[in-house]
């Protein structure tokens, strides 16, 4: 895949101070973002931490209403007139 962008001179100034290319240290960057995960800190979340963020998304899962048994169109559109 090929991309190209404009590169801040900054972004340049940093690839030249590690002797490398633009191009290497720009894909540098991005293998690293990609093993740190999508927190984008490179830290694993300890298991307390995931069990609060589970937590977070079930708080209100007690107000989902049950499925029927059989899922039809009018159910689907229950709610539209």
């Amino acid at each position: 895949m090929e991309i190209k962008v404009k590169i801040p001179e900054e972004i340049a100034a940093q690839a030249k101070a590690r002797g490398l290319p633009v191009e290497a240290y720009i894909e540098e960057i991005l293998a690293q973002r990609l093993v740190a995960g999508p927190t984008g800190n490179g830290r694993t979340r300890t298991p307390a931490e995931v069990r609060a963020w589970l937590d977070s998304l079930a708080q209100f899962s007690d107000k989902i209403p049950p499925l029927p048994g059989i899922i039809s169109r009018e159910w689907i559109y229950q709610e539209h007139d």
